[in-house]
């Protein structure tokens, strides 16, 4: 019963700290990420930024798997990611702060209160509240990061309750004893840690073995320096496949923790041998095992920060040459590990799209009045560019939507749906404007003064149109939008005037039927590609109004 009782709080606290982060992730939007990739040069500012993300997410692996794709997309230079990863070991120690108030023993009042026991379930029960009853996306969100805790803490004192039995069991007691052997000890914490794939978890699961009190000082010590070395495993894995750049930011990782651990450990060791510490055989507590392993992340990063290049230059030296860690035609797997930053990053690469379908809208325009082989390359170019974004962009959002995403964020998604199909159909009426501008040109045909202004002026609002569009899909901006979907009423009254006008000019013989027909065909093409930004403009409206 009591394995039981153990399975089944390790599997509360494994799925509360999964949904704890995973929530945290939807109420910060995939702002925190944004901020780890705009991040200064400083490497002060790089440390703490980590450690900032880290302790929000709950999961040092999320952010370094984070930081090894951005240097994979040549987001960031590896020598940016050194500081980041060594704040995010720092970060994640502040969940074993937390699970240490499993440990608080006192009659006192107020002292009970902070015991998981006394608030976990509270926690629990607001969270489910407003899961279950909360109207705005925001508070649904914030009640699963407190149900999540909530769960999380519950889950500690089963593990707690099962392992209370083990204190005088002589079989675990001989057991522990084993891993007073510092590279016993090591070994079993980096494999705990590799196989639970969570730092945290596995100091949680020490922290409740230590409430029993058969764990000693000397035999947490070298189980927490293993959890460091283990929680390397899943970015090591992340960077499988990826850029030279983004294996060596992984190694940069791994290369920090064992280079820690074995200064650590060399000084630990060899100061006990002298001094004797009286802790060292003595019961430790869950409130010492979370200062052990934030201590040991602290002294990590000040001693090795200063060595920022060194470490750098060290994993050069392991992953060799090749590899620029630019963009590449095919997404990167490892913006998947937070939906709402890979939302965010499809929205920007749409935003290029539009930049390149407002140049694009230029550009067909003055080839109608203007036919030169070099702007038509340009547009070829810019075909060719909108294609190999829209075959990522499709990749992404396949991916998203399958994924547990927010409200607005699906909002998005189905924005970046309605861009897709208005740019592809946009730019195709464009290669029209483009393939009747070619025409005049190779048949010598020049369009009557009339004929010429009236493109001109419908060229002049559906300029504005594409500008106005573009810029509220990119800034987010309903006002920009609406002004861009009302100007396809004035596109089509020009269209039906100017319509007019040229059966008149056909009846008087001032046009021939040549001009009405390619008239007729670019301001047609006008009118679609119109339609378009006036589509995407009332979806830009609808999600950011």
């Amino acid at each position: 019963m009591d394995i039981l009782l153990f399975l089944s709080g390790l599997a509360l606290f494994l799925f509360g700290m999964h949904s704890m982060g995973e929530s945290l992730e939807k109420v910060s939007g995939g702002k925190l990420e944004s901020v780890l990739e705009n991040m200064t040069n400083k490497q002060y500012k790089g440390v703490l930024l980590g450690a900032g993300v880290t302790a929000v997410t709950q999961s040092s692996s999320a952010v370094t798997v984070m930081v090894v794709g951005f240097v994979n997309s040549g987001i960031m230079r590896l020598s940016r990611a050194v500081s980041i990863i060594m704040g995010a070991n720092i970060g994640t120690t502040l969940t074993a702060w937390f699970l240490s108030l499993a440990g608080i023993r006192s009659d006192n009042f107020f002292l009970k209160l902070f015991k998981p026991s006394s608030f976990a379930p509270v926690f629990a029960v607001i969270g489910m509240l407003l899961l279950l009853f909360a109207r705005p996306e925001k508070l649904k969100n914030t009640g699963a990061v407190l149900a999540g805790f909530g769960v999380l803490m519950l889950g500690m004192g089963n593990m707690s309750s099962a392992m209370a039995s083990l204190a005088d069991n002589a079989a675990f007691t001989s057991l522990l004893v084993r891993f007073n052997n510092p590279l016993l000890g090591i070994l079993a914490g980096a494999l705990l840690t590799a196989v639970i794939q969570s730092s945290s978890a596995s100091v949680g699961i020490l922290q409740a073995l230590s409430l029993t009190g058969a764990v000693s000082f000397q035999t947490a010590f070298p189980i927490i320096l293993g959890q460091n070395v283990g929680t390397c495993a899943t970015t090591l894995l992340s960077a499988a496949g990826a850029s030279k750049n983004a294996k060596r930011a992984a190694v940069v990782h791994l290369y920090f923790n064992l280079i820690g651990v074995a200064i650590a450990a060399a000084v630990y060791y060899a100061l006990n041998a002298v001094f004797q510490f009286p802790f060292a055989l003595a019961a430790v507590s869950p409130v010492q095992i979370a200062a052990v392993h934030s201590a040991f992340n602290l002294f990590a990063t000040l001693l090795l920060l200063p060595f920022s290049k060194q470490l750098e230059a060290l994993a050069v030296k392991t992953i060799k040459s090749g590899g620029t860690g630019k963009i590449g035609t095919q997404p990167d797997e490892s913006f998947f590990i937070s939906p709402s930053y890979t939302v965010e990053k499809c929205r920007e690469l749409a935003c290029k799209m539009a930049n390149t379908m407002q140049r694009s809208t230029l550009l067909a325009l003055a080839l109608t009045q203007s036919y030169s082989s070099e702007h038509a390359c340009e547009m070829e170019a810019a075909g060719a560019q909108l294609n190999a974004h829209a075959e990522i962009l499709k990749t992404y959002i396949l991916r998203i939507s399958r994924e547990s995403i927010s409200r607005f964020d699906s909002k998005t998604v189905f924005l970046l749906h309605q861009a897709l199909e208005d740019f592809e159909k946009a730019f195709l009426y464009c290669q029209k404007m483009v393939s009747a501008g070619q025409q005049l040109a190779a048949g010598g045909i020049a369009l009557s003064a009339n004929t010429a202004g009236e493109i001109k002026e419908i060229g002049a609002v559906l300029t504005k149109m594409a500008t106005l569009c573009t810029r509220a899909f990119c800034e987010k901006d309903a006002a920009l939008a609406k002004q861009a979907a009302a100007l396809a009423n004035a596109v089509h009254g020009l269209q039906k005037q100017f319509k007019s006008m040229h059966m008149a000019r056909l009846g008087s013989g001032e046009c021939s039927g040549e001009h009405t027909f390619i008239f007729l065909e670019i301001i047609s093409a006008m009118g679609h590609a119109a339609e378009h930004f006036a589509a995407l403009s009332l979806a830009v409206a609808d999600v950011y109004g």
